[in-house]
């Protein structure tokens, strides 16, 4: 998982510096003794790009809310906790996942709108990697990591497709 958490950060701040954009992405330090609501956190004055990111690393093809996601030592469950963070930050919320195939494929990465995680909880145990690439943003591979090629490039395409200029 750090590896993801360390591939993550160096995909948005390799996104960050290839665009000219203002922004820095780190990785929070994990302590027994200290709340750590999210795995990475985003500072830019711009708010589109003031984010937290929460990183899932999975085998299989489907990521589940219980099985994947704790409760803290008060039964908060990690998903409520996340999206009371983002509330009281003004950040975007959003989830990466990594799907780790083995046997020699290639590992795939998303990234998905935190509000489309709670939208998607309502109704489902998890959701699929079909919703995920239907959802969310694919991270392409390169020798140098993930690489993030537009942050809110569905968005985009639909207000493009319904005829709505930036």
């Amino acid at each position: 998982m750090a590896d993801f958490e360390r591939d993550m950060v160096h995909c948005l701040n390799r996104y960050f510096e290839d665009n000219g954009l203002k922004g820095y992405a780190y990785r929070l330090k994990q302590s027994k003794y200290n709340t750590q609501y999210v795995d990475i956190l985003v500072d830019s004055l711009n708010p589109q790009y003031y984010l937290a990111v929460e990183c899932k690393s999975l085998k299989g093809k489907k990521i589940y809310f219980k099985q994947h996601f704790h409760e803290d030592k008060d039964g908060v469950h990690q998903i409520d906790a996340i999206k009371d963070f983002i509330g009281k930050t003004g950040r975007k919320g959003f989830l990466a996942v990594e799907f780790r195939s083995g046997g020699g494929k290639p590992n795939r990465a998303f990234m998905i709108p935190w509000q489309t995680v709670l939208r998607i909880r309502e109704t489902a145990p998890g959701i699929s990697l079909d919703e995920i690439v239907r959802e969310g943003t694919e991270l392409t591979r390169s020798r140098g990591g993930y690489v993030l090629e537009g942050l809110y490039q569905k968005e985009l395409d639909i207000l493009n497709t319904n005829g709505i200029e930036e």
